[in-house]
């Protein structure tokens, strides 16, 4: 399929792993914590070992508070890893949100975006961890739907049935483009419930999944770009045309 990106009048977005480096933020307490227990062990694979954990909370716990999400997230991967993992560790992790870094191209990204298109987020995370992200992107988003909001995480269906009643909600059915990194959390559902979708791949340079699960199926976003940079760049062109 291809698509014209001036067709478009909004766009959804995940925000972690797409706008917000969370491969940072979490390697940034895991990597050390699995250092002092072994020292061979690297940043890549401790997400690795990590990733699986927090997808299986979130599914069977769905309106757990994503700092819980975390915290228990952690001490299953400790216990899969045979490592012990402390209170203070567990916390460590639940409370790191709010220092998790933009990417460098994330807030200028959207503020071009924001000339162009209404913009959404459909988050994984609760209201509180988003706001203080929010403040490091520097964009009033339209509308924010996260995971506290919707009762469930991705990729459960319910989170794309809340994003299209809200495009419905704005006029924007139709003419609404999902932008995210993951293929697990986002395309695979998206493209389930028929979104139109760009796969900003993070990770074009690095092999695996990180801290995103496997999608374990095929799944085909209509555009590609390897930054958000590069996603503002092909708009501007588009709208110019």
């Amino acid at each position: 399929m291809t698509i014209d990106l001036a067709d478009y009048t909004a766009l959804s977005f995940d925000c972690y792993g797409t706008l917000i480096d969370w491969e940072a933020g979490i390697a940034a307490v895991l990597g050390p914590w699995a250092r002092q227990h072994d020292p061979s062990m690297t940043d890549e694979q401790v997400l690795v070992a990590y990733s699986e954990h927090e997808a299986a909370v979130e599914a069977e716990a769905p309106t757990t508070l994503y700092p819980d999400v975390l915290r228990e997230a952690f001490r299953r991967t400790g216990n899969a890893l045979g490592l012990p993992v402390t209170d203070a560790e567990a916390d460590a992790l639940g409370t790191s949100v709010l220092r998790w870094p933009a990417f460098p191209d994330s807030a200028e990204a959207l503020a071009r975006l924001q000339r162009h298109y209404r913009l959404i987020i459909l988050s994984n995370v609760d209201r509180e961890g988003f706001a203080g992200s929010n403040r490091q992107l520097g964009v009033e988003f339209d509308d924010i739907l996260t995971a506290q909001d919707i009762g469930s995480y991705k990729p459960n269906p319910a989170n794309f049935a809340a994003l299209l009643a809200r495009a419905d909600e704005v006029g924007a059915t139709g003419r609404l483009l999902h932008v995210a990194q993951s293929l697990f959390h986002d395309h695979v559902p998206g493209k389930a419930v028929g979104l139109p979708s760009v796969w900003i791949n993070r990770r074009h340079a690095q092999p695996g999944w990180g801290a995103t699960p496997d999608p374990r199926v095929a799944v085909q976003p209509d555009l590609e770009f390897p930054s958000m940079a590069a996603l503002a760049d092909a708009v501007d062109a588009a709208f110019d045309r």
